[in-house]
């Protein structure tokens, strides 16, 4: 499985985090480091110097060029890119092999993966799998879409017992043997369909978690989701529902993500007694829900995490005052009138930023009152002259941040940020 890149030209595409982690490992692996990416040099060469040292390392900046991607002996994908990219083409022309960051990093990883997925949940669902195998002893390395790349851990797993990993569809599209001991998928609902050309690829692109695995591995469903049930049928490994009647009446659990923590449990042999000291802990993950600062009785939650309807849906039905509720970014081509109803009931009054506002303003003005903002700074200041004791402002976007911000935690940090800067009256 391990591949051999002793003096092989490896061109990652993307020089973000993952991109660079990739490049990080093929030096340590004694191959030859290449990153293109068609991004601003000056954004790049800023983002490599923060990111340690990679020797040695061949630099396509401001382009991806046919010439520079045809010298290679490997292309490896970051998240981001699309396979169907125009790199991507130009390798296949020259039968030039390519893999995804996930699938790379696969195939040095010595250790079993818990790998998870899902529309909405995973950075919550990894987060307390890592607590729960910890609080049982299990020394766990937590990686992904969570924040460090696979790849920048993959050398470093000789004293760990798992890899708890969260994966999204963009890198289940590229995998090739990647085969996860346990594979768990939350739930579906519409998403990243900037990306893909519909519902039904990106469920193919998602249940490829399941590809790989053997009758021996497991399979975790939500049993309470119809899209996500239904693959039962499909799956080759052994297959576990959570969720269910029985083991909410048995546990007395209700959050699904903790329900999916607690069945990976039983498989793994974590008693439920250990599972719910975790859950009882808890304190949140950043930017999910995340209780900022309490201003002249007015709260301010974080929600950058929250990037799709649904996201906000959960954000909203768990607000329990009335919401000045900031929303936008970048659409993804989501159909946000399927909050009409909650919106309606819970919001007191919308702020829109973002590439998307036109569209949330067309979907919300007939149900709350909608204002747009030029940037976060300026809805953040609106927010607190519209509201009174007892409201709740809450970022929850509903959108992906790549208009205005580099991801979603540089959007939260940026609120949390603001929201401090605020002058008690």
């Amino acid at each position: 499985m391990t591949l051999d890149l002793t003096n092989k030209k490896v061109t990652v595409i993307g020089a973000r985090r993952s991109g660079l982690a990739v490049a990080q490992l093929v030096a340590k692996m004694h191959g030859r480091p290449r990153i293109s990416d068609s991004g601003p040099a000056d954004v790049i060469r800023k983002e490599i110097q923060g990111f340690p040292a990679i020797p040695e390392l061949e630099l396509e900046l401001g382009e991806h060029s046919e010439s520079f991607i045809g010298q290679s002996d490997l292309l490896v994908l970051s998240p981001g890119v699309r396979i169907d990219a125009p790199p991507v083409r130009w390798a296949q022309t020259r039968k030039i092999p390519v893999l995804g960051e996930i699938e790379f990093a696969w195939r040095f990883c010595p250790k079993p993966v818990i790998a998870v997925t899902g529309s909405n949940g995973k950075t919550t669902t990894v987060t307390l799998l890592a607590n729960m195998l910890e609080s049982a002893g299990k020394k766990v390395c937590l990686c992904g879409n969570v924040g460090s790349a696979f790849s920048q851990h993959v050398l470093d797993l000789k004293d760990k017992d798992y890899v708890v990993l969260e994966i999204s569809s963009f890198q289940l599209e590229s995998i090739v043997d990647f085969r996860p001991r346990v594979a768990v998928f939350l739930n579906f609902s519409q998403n990243h369909l900037d990306r893909h050309a519909d519902l039904k690829e990106y469920l193919s692109a998602k249940k490829r978690i399941f590809l790989n695995q053997q009758p021996e591995d497991h399979a975790v469903l939500n049993d309470q989701d119809p899209t996500v049930k239904s693959l039962a049928k499909e799956i080759h490994s052994k297959v576990s529902f959570f969720n269910t009647p029985e083991q909410v009446a048995a546990t007395g659990f209700t959050n699904p993500n903790f329900l999916a923590v607690a069945r990976v449990g039983d498989i793994l042999g974590v008693p439920t007694e250990v599972c719910r000291k975790v859950f009882d802990e808890f304190k949140g993950v950043e930017h999910r829900m995340e209780l900022v600062r309490v201003l002249n009785g007015v709260e301010y939650i974080n929600d950058s995490k929250s990037t799709t309807a649904e996201a906000t849906r959960w954000a909203l039905t768990r607000a329990f005052r009335p919401v000045i509720l900031i929303c936008g970014g970048r659409d993804k081509h989501l159909d946000f009138s399927v909050l009409t109803p909650l919106v309606r009931q819970k919001v007191k009054k919308l702020i829109v930023i973002g590439e998307a506002r036109e569209i949330l303003k067309k979907t919300f003005q007939k149900v709350a009152e909608v204002e747009e903002a030029g940037s976060l700074q300026r809805a953040v200041g609106r927010a607190r002259e519209l509201a009174r004791e007892g409201d709740c402002v809450i970022l929850s976007p509903m959108c992906a941040s790549f208009d205005m911000f580099t991801d979603y935690e540089h959007r939260g940090r940026m609120f949390k940020d603001i929201v401090h800067g605020l002058e008690a009256a």
